[in-house]
């Protein structure tokens, strides 16, 4: 949600303010506009502020441009590598080719942030030649409505493949990692996680119940400390990375996502399975622990890894390309 900000200094009515900053720290915006002789707000919540007086900001990294000619977008930019970020409103999105403005601003070290009243126009800035906008700045009357643009940018989805099962090998026992996450999850639904970046197995979350164990539908036990897990915005971390407060992404067997943040992980010795699978091209493997409460999924349902075998069909997201530092990159990479 950090790509998002409220304009909560419109109003001249402070309870209408105040509400502005309530409603969206409930829906978990955590940047708000405030205006001048506005600073008790800040004790509603932790939160990012910047603030206006009469219209315009305090401070002179920031700046406001309303677009409606070309010369006012020529204005905008300008202020490519002279601010820290420029919030760029108009009346009519057709007049500015939104583009220009990402390219100009992409390497100038200034944000670029748009305007927004609807979720629609949010996610559209937000994906606008696939980078987007720096951020959206929800500029609404209504507070309660603030509570509508919180899946903008938790909310997505991944196209997700067949492949097929090729062996379940018994490997040396290996540090594990299990996600705990703070939001709870149901079945078919868990992390894209693997050996290669170029291929991601959907891992369900415990949240289905078995003879031994309680359904633990807040997590996903991972895998080894080498996969590659994805994360918010199309980048991977490894596993081993992973701490309390990282962002992870949950995708279900449709294909859509949302964001969770991480409550703790545990890395603890276990005996590991490596599951190979291709999809009729290259193989490629993930490293899960031998033992029944892990499942992987499939289009029907999930199934525990201590069952999987030579033909099944699992569910993966299928990339190429290498990555460097957890992002994708055009390159020739073999992973084996």
């Amino acid at each position: 949600m950090g790509r998002l900000m409220v304009r909560a200094d419109r109003s001249d009515d402070a309870s209408v303010r105040k509400s502005m900053v309530t409603n969206g720290l409930e829906a978990g915006i955590g940047r708000f506009i405030l205006r001048k002789g506005d600073e008790e707000f800040e004790n509603l919540g932790k939160f990012e502020s910047i603030y206006t007086d009469g219209g315009e900001f305090v401070d002179d990294a920031y700046a406001f441009v309303d677009i409606g000619t070309p010369e006012a977008q020529a204005v905008a930019m300008s202020m490519a590598g002279k601010k820290k970020a420029v919030i760029v409103t108009t009346s009519d999105w057709t007049i500015i080719p939104l583009e220009n403005l990402i390219a100009k601003f992409g390497t100038s070290g200034t944000e670029v942030y748009a305007c927004a009243s609807t979720t629609e126009d949010a996610k559209l800035f937000l994906t606008t030649m696939e980078k987007g906008v720096d951020g959206v700045v929800i500029d609404v009357a209504d507070p309660l409505k603030l509570h509508s643009f919180a899946d903008v940018v938790s909310g997505g989805s991944e196209s997700l493949s067949e492949v097929k099962v090729v062996s379940v090998t018994p490997v040396e026992v290996g540090d594990r990692v299990c996600i705990d996450t703070c939001s709870m999850m149901v079945p078919g639904e868990g992390m894209l996680i693997g050996s290669y970046s170029s291929c991601l197995f959907l891992i369900q979350s415990e949240s289905e119940e078995n003879g031994y164990v309680a359904s633990r539908p807040f997590r996903v036990n991972a895998g080894a400390v080498h996969c590659y897990i994805e994360v918010p915005g199309g980048g991977t971390r490894y596993l081993s990375e992973l701490s309390s407060g990282d962002s992870v992404l949950i995708c279900g067997r449709d294909g859509k996502t949302r964001v969770a943040s991480i409550g703790r992980c545990k890395v603890e010795r276990r005996p590991l399975l490596m599951v190979t699978a291709t999809d009729g091209e290259k193989s490629y493997s993930v490293m899960l622990q031998n033992a029944e409460t892990i499942k992987v999924v499939t289009r029907e349902g999930s199934k525990p890894v201590t069952k999987v075998e030579p033909g099944d069909i699992l569910l993966a997201k299928l990339g190429s390309g290498g990555r460097h530092f957890g992002m994708s990159i055009d390159e020739s990479i073999t992973e084996k």
